[in-house]
């Protein structure tokens, strides 16, 4: 998932790397220090197993050479960004009898606050590896160091990389659906694909930072997808929340493989935006139940009698509800069933998405350049990508492969 600027921007190649604890302060009130802390745990996790590894080898393969064994874990402590952290140690016992080994780079973590150097700055403002790897010291290759400056630049070497491997990663597999959607951070708008698979989990495939929604901006991004490997010739759903510039960007990409999905909650909200208050309720009742509608021309016909009876009174509310009306009814034309159909009517499980990736990085007061905010909503999303679950109603989503490979979106309107 490679990350591109809607604007030229560049990094600042003079930052000062040095840390103070008023600044370090600072940091953690805006967020991204709490970021920091939890990447850096699963760099420092990373960095235990490959000590572990150059005592015992790889887990379940037999290595004759191996000084040690593998003795389980038990629970201690480090401490990162000024607060002690409870992590699982992994114990290691060597294999003349002599005890338990000690894990260097442990007792370092447990020592100093990693995070409290020159690491912190490099990662917290987005210096790229190829800016600042010139300035450390290499380890030889094939060596393992334990000493206070290796572990440092490992732990910071480590964290870019579990970064750049996320905003990196290829797309090999199958997503029938994809959900995108923009999200203002700072001054920036940030875009973001959702892809559903087969089975129904979730994948972030893709991001990018602009100054609006445009089109421009949304077609960068679906094209850096397919760069990766998203195979532009097959059939798939796009749920989109009403955006003109995502709306474009999709069709001009995918063209007859694009089926639409317009947000069912979006147009009731706008819809409700051109009402006075006596009048919202009513209006969404009546179209949540056109919505329920199991049949498409019943769905259809409800809205379409609700548009009518808006029109005189309220004719900006009418004019909303028929824009686009055809794509909100989607998921009906697709005959998507029960849950599912439910589920991806709205945008809802990217938004779910956004506001755990906003739950750290949606403090930030002070955003210092473009690629700051994607560096940090690339790392939010990858945090927030561990704790999802497979969509509800995952289960049908063989119904709608199997539609969705029947016809092309234009044949599916001819019918319904």
């Amino acid at each position: 998932m490679e990350l591109y600027h809607g604007q030229q921007g560049k990094v600042n190649e003079s930052l000062d790397f040095t840390v103070d604890f008023s600044e370090l302060e600072g940091m953690a009130r805006t967020g991204l220090l709490s970021l920091s802390v939890q990447l850096g745990i699963k760099a420092l996790n990373i960095m235990l197993e490959d000590e572990v590894i150059s005592y015992a080898g790889e887990k379940g393969k037999h290595n004759p050479s191996r000084t040690a064994y593998r003795h389980g874990h038990e629970r201690t402590s480090v401490v990162l960004g000024g607060q002690k952290i409870a992590i699982q140690k992994p114990r290691v016992r060597s294999k003349d009898g002599n005890g338990e080994l000690p894990i260097e780079t442990l007792i370092q973590f447990q020592a100093e606050d990693a995070l409290n150097n020159a690491a912190l700055r490099r990662v917290l403002h987005g210096v790229s590896v190829r800016n600042y790897i010139h300035t450390l010291d290499e380890t030889p290759e094939g060596s393992h160091s334990t000493s206070k400056s290796s572990i440092s630049r490992r732990f910071t070497k480590e964290t870019e990389r579990l970064m750049n491997e996320f905003i990196n990663r290829r797309i090999d597999d199958y997503y029938p659906v994809i959900m995108m959607d923009g999200v203002k951070i700072g001054g920036y708008m940030v875009i973001v694909a959702l892809g559903i698979s087969k089975a129904g989990d979730k994948k972030v495939l893709g991001i990018i930072e602009g100054s609006t929604e445009n089109a421009k901006i949304c077609t960068d991004l679906i094209q850096n997808m397919i760069k990766r490997g998203l195979d532009a010739s097959e059939n798939r759903l796009f749920v989109l929340d009403g955006g003109k510039g995502l709306h474009k960007a999709v069709k001009d990409v995918f063209g007859e493989n694009a089926y639409i999905q317009r947000c069912q909650i979006h147009k009731r909200r706008n819809v409700q935006s051109y009402l006075p208050e006596s009048e919202q309720r009513k209006v969404k009742a009546v179209m949540n139940k056109a919505y329920m509608e199991f049949e498409y021309n019943e769905a259809k016909k409800k809205l379409e009698l609700l548009a009518r009876e808006l029109e005189f009174k309220y004719p900006s509310a009418a004019a909303s509800l028929r824009e686009g009306l055809e794509e909100t009814l989607t998921v009906h034309k697709l005959k998507v069933p029960g849950l599912l159909r439910t589920t991806l009517s709205n945008t809802n499980p990217i938004e779910s998405a956004i506001g755990t990736a906003l739950d750290v990085i949606g403090r930030v007061k002070n955003w210092q350049s473009g690629d700051q905010v994607l560096r940090w909503a690339s790392a939010g999303f990858m945090l927030a990508e561990e704790k999802f679950r497979a969509i509800k109603g995952h289960k049908q989503i063989p119904f709608l492969t199997d539609a969705l490979s029947n016809k092309k979106p234009s044949e599916l309107l001819k019918t319904s």
